[in-house]
């Protein structure tokens, strides 16, 4: 099978990443959950969908909002999306958020930020926040969860 990854195979991730921190806690989930990553920075976006294909997770990919609404409307095997909340286009990651929950009640969202501080509250229901920069388990280990929500 072929892997859509941008890194060369046995190569490390990126500075900082915990290494010693083992990442199958998603093992269970990485044949079903396919998760959509919004991220406008270009290296960013590849690192993450890194993290996430290393993890046993699927994942594909969008540069702002408004492609990843197109990508909902068009696919039915998205479970799961990680966004950044600064964003250029007709909307933020915040506002992409609340636009899932309520046009696809069952994708659960992880939202992140170098910038701001997000509360919880000021997700959707079953929301997440994490800061960056984030490291790999920590990315899985809320992807899992999520994952784990999403089947029940």
């Amino acid at each position: 099978m072929a892997s859509s990854s941008h890194r060369p195979p046995n190569a490390p991730f990126a500075a900082g990443i915990d290494a010693e921190k083992p990442v199958s806690a998603a093992v269970a989930f990485r044949d079903t959950a396919v998760v959509l990553v919004v991220e406008d920075d270009p290296l960013l976006r590849m690192n993450a969908v890194d993290m996430i294909e290393e993890a046993g997770f699927r994942a594909i990919e969008a540069p702002d909002a408004d492609a990843a609404i197109q990508m909902l409307e068009t696919r039915t095997d998205i479970r799961l999306i990680f966004t950044d909340i600064d964003m250029p286009g007709s909307m933020d990651g915040l506002a992409l958020a609340h636009a899932v929950a309520n046009r696809w009640p069952p994708v659960r969202i992880i939202a992140t930020s170098g910038h701001f501080k997000v509360s919880e509250t000021d997700l959707p229901s079953g929301g997440r926040f994490i800061p960056k920069p984030y490291r790999q388990y920590q990315l899985v280990d809320m992807l899992a969860g999520l994952s784990t929500a999403a089947r029940l």
